[in-house]
């Protein structure tokens, strides 16, 4: 299946919503960013920045198995990168700060018109 294109971001970002649409899998997508950004952070400050390269192993490898195990899709990182970066942060944002539920909701109820 070809990727799909996008004409800006923000119908990116629904669609990437929609791929995260299991729970489990954001919370995966949530431990593979904070571990992955710990590492980094780690690295910096212990003197070893050549191991803060870790993170992306760190939070992909988190990442990937929820979308391959959990939600059964593609990662959005395969045809997207930049955004998919970007939008892990927007959506933990989001989780953390308890509106994800209403956007994923406004977005679902648009898709429908």
């Amino acid at each position: 299946m070809p990727d799909q294109q996008f004409s800006n971001y923000e119908q990116f970002f629904a669609f990437y919503l929609r791929e995260h649409s299991d729970p489990r899998n954001r919370w995966m997508h949530t431990a593979g960013t904070v571990l992955g950004m710990g590492i980094a952070a780690a690295a910096i400050i212990m003197g070893h920045p050549w191991y803060a390269l870790l993170w992306p192993v760190v939070g992909y490898s988190f990442a990937w198995t929820g979308h391959f195990l959990l939600e059964g899709n593609k990662p959005a990182t395969f045809g997207h990168p930049f955004w998919s970066f970007i939008s892990d942060f927007r959506m933990l944002g989001l989780m953390f700060t308890g509106r994800l539920t209403a956007r994923m909701e406004r977005d679902a109820k648009a898709a429908v018109r």
